[in-house]
């Protein structure tokens, strides 16, 4: 027993030293670290907690999203889906856009796009009489998106359930569909997609890498991704202001508005965590993408980052 207590002594006087080595243990157990806005999680806690996030805030996603920008989303959007440029056909899958805000600016596009063929062809056609014509338009009217078809995936059963409300009260049905799945790992054959589109959600991805090779496989050769998200500003003094305004007010209507301010908390630091506008470059790069180039808005708040599998 005396031979002993020196060894008792040891343990003792390295307690703290054998606590953090069980606790090293215990986090490699639970897998690799990451980061949670600007708290330090495990992967399998990151991925819980996002979810948790978007189940807390999907019913007041989109109110949010106009307070939070004074509307000026609805703009980046639009923007977005000119840049896409879709004509009848065109196959989207749109990855974490569960509330078919993208979605519904594709299948208007097309819509749009389809009318204007239908009204030069007949144009053309001078010598039809006005029942040929009629009858022309009717059958073209029935094809109004061309066989154009948008899929939306997101992992977020919630976030699935308002975009379908939407859908509903809105009068979208046809060419349009949902599908719940991590963007981490699509449940969908390769090479499927013509465009793939990710909207403020490759931000909240556990392993942006992933994500990007997932996108890259799921397109057809010569498909396009595009992924809008929130950005780095480069004008210091715009910086601080943007800032002071993030940190300071976003919180502050979460909680008004949506009765939530840990989630707009972590949405602002998230942003800040998010890597800047060449290294995303660089990761889209990195997983086969060609021809990668991004378009700041707005002086950086958000970027759109455009890539092609060739």
């Amino acid at each position: 027993a005396v031979a002993l207590c020196p060894v008792w002594t040891l343990l003792a006087r390295r307690g703290g030293t054998l606590r953090e080595l069980c606790g090293s243990l215990r986090g490699l157990a639970a897998g690799p670290e990451t980061h949670f806005g600007f708290q330090t999680v495990t992967e399998a806690e990151r991925r819980e907690k996002i979810y948790q996030v978007f189940e807390s805030v999907a019913k007041k996603y989109d109110v949010m999203n106009d307070s939070m920008t004074l509307g000026i989303h609805r703009i980046w959007k639009d923007i977005f889906v000119r840049k896409m440029n879709p004509s009848p056909g065109t196959l989207l899958l749109d990855v974490a856009g569960g509330t078919g805000d993208i979605a519904f600016r594709f299948l208007n596009y097309v819509h749009s796009v389809r009318e204007r063929q239908l009204q030069r062809k007949l144009r053309q056609q001078q010598n039809l009489s006005w029942q040929e014509i009629s009858e022309t338009y009717q059958e073209d009217k029935l094809k109004s998106l061309g066989d154009s078809r948008v899929v939306v995936c997101d992992i977020n059963k919630e976030m699935l359930k308002v975009g379908k409300q939407k859908a509903q009260h809105l009068g979208y049905s046809e060419g349009l569909s949902w599908v719940l799945g991590d963007a981490e790992e699509l449940p969908f054959d390769d090479a499927k997609f013509d465009v793939y589109t990710i909207a403020f959600g490759i931000r909240n991805v556990t392993r942006i890498d992933l994500a990007l090779r997932e996108a890259y496989r799921v397109l057809k050769p010569g498909g396009r991704f595009l992924c809008l998200e929130f950005s780095h500003i480069n004008n210091p003094l715009f910086s601080r202001l943007y800032d002071l305004y993030s940190f300071q007010v976003i919180p502050v209507l979460g909680e008004i508005i949506a009765g939530d301010w840990k989630s707009y908390q972590y949405l602002v630091e998230s942003i800040r965590r998010f890597p800047p506008q060449d290294e995303l470059k660089a990761m889209i790069e990195d997983v086969g993408f060609f021809k990668v180039d991004y378009q700041n808005l707005n002086g950086g708040i958000v970027a759109i980052h455009s890539g092609f599998k060739l």
